[in-house]
């Protein structure tokens, strides 16, 4: 599968291709439709799989590419639920060591997941708003997960 882009500069991905018009899905969507191939042009700076991601929304996508563990996960879903914490709150609550924290912090930060905030005269963190956006989209997902679990049994 390939990556191509229309007139207009929609990026879609490439399914098959005949002399006139090529198959295309939209990577948002799912929708597939036909295109003039004269519309179409191959695009080399993004990979399918990368287009296909576009499926996901930015806050998510942000989300799934900077936490690589159920504990930075974690961390971030007892940020949204206690809200702004210091980091020797964090520190003694949690099975963290200073640098790791700093560590996670930083990564987090970096991916505006994360700010930093005054929390009782000290240091602390608190999600952003695309964070929350992300967390909420996950949650919505484990309600529904959940829901549909407890009425088949």
């Amino acid at each position: 599968m390939k990556t191509v882009e229309d007139d207009t500069g929609k990026r879609y991905l490439l399914r098959k291709r005949s002399d006139t018009a090529s198959l295309v899905r939209d990577p948002e969507t799912g929708n597939e439709c036909y295109i003039q191939n004269d519309r179409l042009e191959a695009v080399g700076d993004e990979s399918a799989l990368e287009t296909a991601a576009r499926s996901v929304s930015d806050p998510v996508l942000t989300l799934l590419t900077n936490v690589h563990d159920e504990e930075t996960l974690g961390l971030l879903v007892e940020l949204s639920e206690r809200g702004p914490l210091g980091v020797r709150s964090l520190l003694d609550a949690y099975d963290f060591c200073e640098s790791d924290l700093h560590g996670r912090f930083a990564v987090l930060s970096a991916a505006g997941l994360l700010e930093e905030t005054d929390v009782a005269g000290e240091r602390g963190y608190r999600i952003t708003e695309t964070c929350e956006t992300a967390l909420d989209a996950i949650r919505t997902d484990l309600e529904t997960t959940n829901e549909s679990a407890v009425e088949e049994s």
